[in-house]
């Protein structure tokens, strides 16, 4: 399967899906963190005609999440280009898409989650509510439920790194997309063709 990340340079959810084997590229404006060749420093709008089976895709929530909320009146013009791009995502001409996102204007400005996470359901003590839309693909099933769940993330101090730890997608996540979504993927090809 042919798999894009799209605005992602931590590589986390392209080596979940390059462990269940798949042709899988990460893309950001920024270079990836891990250095890997499966990375493309790009605009994914670039890479819209190229074939891909599925999509996930981790648009900026900087002038999204309501974390941010009490400076939505300053950020009018900001905000509404991050909905453009969060829109021109969702219609990408990928059979199968998700768009994650913590709990943002997304939901009340274009459409609510098809689904709503915690790492705390994938082996992370810790909460970080995150939003999925989902194309196609099933909504993911927890797989390691654990205890002792922190707000390590909205607790995290102010510095120059913080906004990278921020948007930084748990391992338990991604390897729960890389499993769980391969396989409902090949249940399709085999039922479909």
């Amino acid at each position: 399967m042919k798999v894009l990340v799209a605005c992602e340079f931590s590589g986390v959810v392209r080596r979940a899906f390059s462990d269940a084997g798949h042709d899988v590229w990460s893309c950001d404006l920024l270079p990836s963190e891990d250095q890997s060749d499966r990375h493309l420093e790009c605009d994914v709008m670039d890479l819209r005609h190229e074939g891909w089976d599925l999509m996930i895709a981790h648009p900026p929530c900087t002038h999204l999440a309501v974390s941010g909320a009490r400076w939505f009146g300053g950020k009018v013009t900001e905000q509404a280009a991050a909905l453009d791009f969060v829109c021109e995502l969702m219609l990408f001409q990928v059979d199968r898409i998700a768009i994650e996102n913590p709990v943002s204007v997304i939901s009340s400005k274009l459409c609510k989650p098809d689904q709503i996470i915690q790492p705390w359901q994938f082996g992370h003590g810790e909460t970080k509510a995150t939003c999925l839309w989902l194309k196609n693909l099933p909504q993911l099933r927890p797989t390691d439920v654990v205890e002792g769940r922190e707000q390590r993330i909205h607790k995290m101090p102010p510095g120059p790194n913080r906004w990278a730890e921020r948007s930084r997608t748990f391992e338990g996540i991604a390897k729960a997309m890389g499993e769980q979504w391969t396989d409902e993927c090949h249940i399709q090809r085999e039922l479909f063709g």
